[in-house]
């Protein structure tokens, strides 16, 4: 997590501050009294699934979208009068001119500031400095996108609004990004992203809102999320088809053997195995002494614990299942 930093609420002077954001379009409401505080040099993340409104939110923050009510500040400013050089935004569509080399490129974004970094260093910092002169159009879609993050960091923001920031890019360049954005908010820059990636959203954030249907349904460090929502750790038992085995086979057969040892732990049962519940990883041998005293033969043994993942499927489950998924009836998907 960015800096250690889980007690983060945006103290007394919040960079971004938003307060009661409404949006409808038709008869549809992309955000739903959404309030959020966002503190110097803290990482917030946006999580949800696609149409919960993240995009829209981004752009009722950043000024581009105009909401219906409600009020945003960022930087102590209304977004549109705050100083365009403290600020930068990478929307998640950004297609820059193919026939430029990634070092023109960023020097043409440099040169749209007051006081920018130089591009060469910018394009060290996101992974790229021996592709300095290849054209936008002959980079990988990975690189690309790392260009992109670069222009949105040559002017060496105190606010920085990324929405799916590393899309398409493979895993060595997504841990140079990471770097990079926890090396930014160490720095005293504030970030606000948004990502489908659970892993990049522990990784970077020290607090994440789950947006869904328009509204922010929870919003907590990610360890307090996890604590909160995520379940239990579990021991999932994958079920032999009883091939060789005397003791009989299937999830019955499981059961049977984990209750004739006294295990009484919470079991769920599925077509092919059986999930024990609130275990630790010393215990787990006690339930493979109970199957093999039972000659209960299994395929699979695979212990986890909740992550972000698990988080945002409950919780988006919840919603979903409380009929509240829409779509935008002017005129295509909820953003």
């Amino acid at each position: 997590m960015a800096g250690g930093r889980d007690d983060a609420r945006g103290g007394t002077d919040p960079v971004v501050d938003a307060d009661g954001l409404e949006k409808t379009y038709g008869d549809t409401s992309a955000l739903s009294g959404v309030s959020l505080s966002v503190g110097r040099g803290e990482v917030f993340g946006l999580i949800g699934p696609n149409g919960a409104g993240k995009t829209t939110l981004v752009r009722a923050l950043t000024g581009t979208t105009v909401p219906d009510a409600g009020s945003v500040t960022i930087l102590g400013e209304t977004p549109e009068a705050v100083d365009r050089n403290r600020i930068a935004v990478l929307p998640q569509a950004f297609s820059p001119p193919n026939r430029l080399t990634a070092r023109e490129l960023l020097t043409y974004y440099a040169g749209l500031y007051d006081d920018a970094s130089d591009p060469d260093a910018v394009l060290a910092d996101v992974g790229l400095a021996d592709d300095g002169d290849t054209w936008y159009e002959n980079l990988s879609g990975g690189q690309q996108r790392r260009v992109c993050v670069g222009a949105a960091i040559v002017n060496d923001p105190d606010l920085l609004f990324l929405d799916e920031p590393t899309t398409g890019i493979d895993p060595a360049g997504r841990r140079t990004v990471w770097n990079l954005l926890e090396a930014l908010a160490a720095a005293g820059t504030t970030i606000v992203l948004t990502t489908h990636d659970m892993a990049e959203a522990e990784r970077l954030t020290d607090r994440v809102g789950l947006l869904a249907d328009g509204a922010l349904v929870a919003q907590e460090t990610p360890t307090t999320l996890v604590a909160d929502h995520g379940g239990s750790s579990r021991l999932t038992i994958e079920a032999d088809d009883g091939a060789g085995s005397t003791g009989g086979a299937g999830t019955a057969a499981i059961e049977r053997a984990l209750a004739e040892h006294a295990l009484e732990y919470p079991v769920d049962s599925f077509e092919h195995g059986v999930v024990v519940n609130d275990i630790e990883p010393a215990e787990i041998g006690r339930v493979v002494d109970a199957l093999e005293a039972a000659d209960v033969h299994y395929t699979g043994l695979e212990w986890s614990e909740p992550g972000l993942e698990d988080v945002y499927l409950s919780l988006a489950g919840e919603v979903e299942r409380a009929g509240t998924d829409k779509v935008v009836a002017a005129g295509g998907e909820r953003r």
